[in-house]
């Protein structure tokens, strides 16, 4: 009996695993016959085309104000009355200040005083050289009647019709007639020192006039520039001094601005080498600006300088842009990103960023369909991106199927479909990049823009 039910057991068992042994073969052999049946996978593809790729990069900047003025009292005294509202916009020559004017009043009074009196001065020495100038005539005259007289008893004596006396008495008149002339031509020397010493003392009385004008008119402080006020350091009744240091208010034009970038020496040099080698271009100096929240400045600026050296302390070149702003949204010390275009690639593909695969060796490589509909493998070379699309300077040909979506699905040699991928508007979507000549209308654009601004200003 107990035999019988073992061969009963075994039986079962033989029989449970054939049955599920043929199960398995029937169930592989289905699903042979579905993945025979299965469609191709579908793929969206993009026609590569070349072209030129401006090489934009990014770099970190500072905003600084086109013109700063430290506004400093030229005069000292007491400061009577503040004439501006702080953080306010002011314009050149506007009235910042006024500071107390009695002593300036009081000097300029005594400069008025003293340059009347230089020239009575002048029109007394003027008046006493004409009375020289007669006596040097009255004493000319008397010279001349001795001389003739003179000259008269001379030929008297001689055949002794005169005394020697009478003679000698002509001959002494002849030279006290000459010392007097002599005298007289002292004296209109004398009367035109006065005149010219009076002519002086005129010139310093005026100039010490136009000084104390000048201090007069100072106690009235001005704005050098026109921009944006800071918060005053003085109030009314403060004591300020022509020599102090600390500023009374600062003042900053803000239209234009300046945006400082800062580039490593290492990345500068990359550049002119690429230039150097032909591998790329001299780009535009037009520059793209990005704010602290992200958003874009909607006017661009150009490049206005990059400094002949380099910065110790952190290796790098400061390049210097500038951009209108004639709203103020932009303010001195602002953190900002800045896209500047200093080189374009001349033979170039731009591939979006979904059909370039990274090798477990990090290289790049993108998915074509060849004339078969067959996937092929192809490693290419990319120099950084431009306007979120990877910039493919080599692997590529013109006219290749790039494998833009369905990547993940395939394999290579695997046959597809292929469809091509359309944009927004439903028509096939193709990359684009300005030429150099679109780039550079675009800069012209913006600088005319800028320019314009800056000449209303």
């Amino acid at each position: 009996m107990k035999h019988s039910y073992l061969a009963l057991v075994i039986a079962s068992v033989l029989s449970a695993t054939v049955l599920v042994g043929c199960d398995n073969k029937e169930d592989a052999a289905a699903g042979e016959n579905a993945q025979q049946q299965m469609p191709p996978a579908v793929v969206n593809v993009q026609t590569v085309s070349f072209d030129t790729v401006p090489q934009v990069q990014t770099f970190s900047g500072r905003t600084a104000a086109y013109q700063t003025a430290d506004v400093r009292p030229q005069v000292s005294g007491v400061i009577d009355e503040v004439l501006f509202r702080e953080g306010s916009n002011v314009k050149k020559g506007q009235p910042l200040y006024r500071i107390n004017t009695d002593n300036y009043t009081t000097s300029v009074a005594s400069g008025q005083a003293a340059v009347a009196q230089a020239q009575a001065n002048r029109q007394t020495a003027i008046a006493n050289n004409a009375n020289a100038k007669a006596e040097l005539a009255s004493r000319q005259a008397s010279l001349a009647q001795a001389i003739n007289d003179f000259q008269r008893l001379k030929g008297l004596v001689e055949i002794d019709a005169i005394s020697k006396q009478q003679y000698d008495q002509a001959q002494t008149q002849v030279r006290t007639a000459q010392a007097a002339l002599e005298s007289a031509r002292a004296a209109v020397g004398q009367t035109e020192a006065s005149i010219r010493s009076a002519e002086a003392g005129i010139k310093t009385a005026q100039s010490n006039l136009d000084a104390s004008a000048l201090d007069l008119n100072r106690t009235i402080v001005r704005a050098p520039l026109t921009g944006r006020s800071d918060r005053s350091s003085v109030t009314a009744g403060t004591l300020v001094n022509a020599s102090q240091s600390e500023p009374l208010v600062t003042i900053s034009r803000l239209d234009p601005i300046y945006v400082d970038i800062s580039q490593s020496s290492s990345e500068l040099l990359q550049l002119r080498q690429q230039i150097a080698d032909g591998s790329a271009q001299p780009g535009m100096n037009s520059v793209e600006l990005v704010l602290e929240d992200g958003s874009v400045y909607p006017v661009r600026g150009k490049l206005a300088l990059s400094e002949a050296k380099v910065d110790q302390s952190t290796g790098a070149v400061t390049l210097r842009a500038i951009f209108p702003n004639p709203n103020n949204v932009l303010l001195p010390g602002m953190y900002v990103s800045a896209r500047l275009t200093q080189s374009v690639i001349p033979n170039a593909a731009l591939v979006p960023q979904s059909a370039v695969m990274r090798t477990p060796k990090g290289d790049s490589q993108v998915y074509i369909v060849d004339e078969n509909n067959k996937i092929q493998v192809r490693p290419v070379t990319i120099n950084g991106t431009y306007d979120g699309q990877w910039v493919v300077t080599d692997g590529l040909s013109s006219g290749d199927k790039l494998v833009v979506i369905g990547g993940s699905k395939v394999k290579p040699e695997q046959e597809v479909v292929v469809k091509p991928l359309e944009n927004a508007n439903g028509a096939p979507a193709t990359p684009t990049a300005k030429t150099p000549q679109q780039a550079a209308k675009t800069v012209a654009d913006d600088t005319s823009e800028q320019d314009t601004a800056t000449t209303a200003n």
